[in-house]
């Protein structure tokens, strides 16, 4: 009896839009003046944090979640503007309804960035390549913005290489070159992995993914715990993770329980930021992204304290996070006795569409 053979699955076509210096380009095109010149979008006085900074500031090392001050010491004609969220939050509206042109199922992660599953060629364009083209020319054409986009097989992957050809570029990564793109890259590098884990992996042998994929998931298990799965899937350029318009974005917290009690501000912010890190990894993980940080500390007499920042729109970045994670528990001091515990938690995930339609070839 012959039986006909398994139908190989589709390849998706994903892509990862991300706008450049956002905020920053914003400030910059709405003032004739500051292009050109090194612009931060934040406050610039007292504990005043930069919130972004355009590529001519980031030439002097500024960098988002850097406090004002040590911006200022790197960079002395930088120029301070006030954020408009407002404003940002219309354009990522504008640019959201270009993607949807094209595909509905859109993931945004913030206001500056989504993942867009075009695999079904709505417009009937050559490939995911020429769709990103164009996407990222009707941006530029609608808002006076440019964009980076990131094209690919899978989200890891599409997400890697939207970081390659910045600003105002794109990157695509076939079917047949990621695997030899994660083995030649540094851990470092891969979205899940923060420092302290990269630091981890280092002092196992672990520097790029060709090493990481040498240890077996029962091994990554043992050594990394429930993120073994996703070590061991990213290290072999797997991610099987859809694009999820919909989906219900829960809350991600780490907490730590101390030996004895802390008293020392530097060794509770060295924990907080930790925290903060394991936070991070699993949003990274996962890409959902919150706008509420929680900071919870327990001190010795067992009396729980928490302090919570809600933002505008989701944390952006680990360093976004580590600045408000210390903001917020350095309101605690002085203390009047010890911590035995701290935590950290990122909430208010907000949600999303969902939909499918022939065939788009990635290049």
């Amino acid at each position: 009896m012959s039986s006909q053979p398994d139908t190989p699955p589709a390849v998706r076509k994903i892509i990862h839009v991300d706008q450049d210096a956002f905020y920053a380009s914003v400030e910059q095109r709405d003032a004739p003046e500051l292009r050109g010149k090194p612009v931060a979008v934040g406050g610039s006085s007292g504990r005043g944090v930069v919130a972004a900074a355009s590529y001519e500031a980031r030439r002097f090392g500024v960098r988002s979640a850097m406090p004002s001050v040590t911006a200022l010491r790197r960079c002395p004609d930088l120029i301070f503007v006030r954020p408009r969220f407002e404003v940002y939050k219309a354009i990522s509206q504008q640019i959201r309804a270009i993607f949807l042109d094209y595909t509905d199922l859109v993931e945004p992660l913030s206001l500056d960035e989504a993942y867009l599953d075009v695999t079904a060629n709505r417009r009937g364009l050559p490939s995911a390549t020429a769709t990103a083209q164009e996407i990222r020319a009707r941006i530029h054409a609608e808002t006076g913005l440019t964009a980076s986009a990131g094209i690919s097989y899978n989200k890891f992957l599409a997400k890697l290489a939207s970081d390659m050809n910045k600003p105002n570029g794109q990157c695509v990564i076939p079917v047949r070159a990621g695997p030899s793109v994660v083995a030649a890259l540094e851990v470092k590098r891969f979205h899940g992995i923060g420092p302290r884990t990269a630091e981890r992996m280092a002092a196992l042998g672990i520097h790029k993914g060709a090493d990481l994929a040498q240890w077996d998931l029962p091994a990554l298990r043992r050594t990394f715990g429930k993120a073994g799965d996703w070590y061991h899937a990213i290290a072999r350029a797997q991610d099987d993770r859809p694009v999820r318009p919909n989906r219900q974005r829960k809350s991600s917290g780490s907490e730590t329980t101390f030996h004895h009690d802390l008293t020392d501000p530097a060794s509770i912010e060295e924990r907080v930021l930790a925290m903060a890190d394991d936070v991070w990894e699993w949003v990274e993980r996962t890409g959902q992204h919150g706008r509420t940080v929680t900071v919870k500390a327990k001190y010795a007499d067992f009396r729980i304290v928490t302090r919570s920042r809600t933002l505008s729109v989701p944390v952006p970045d680990r360093a976004t996070l580590h600045a408000i994670a210390r903001a917020l528990i350095a309101t605690l001091y002085p203390l009047r006795t010890g911590l035995r515990l701290v935590g950290v938690t990122l909430s208010g995930f907000g949600g999303s569409v969902d939909a499918e339609e022939p065939q788009l070839a990635l290049l």
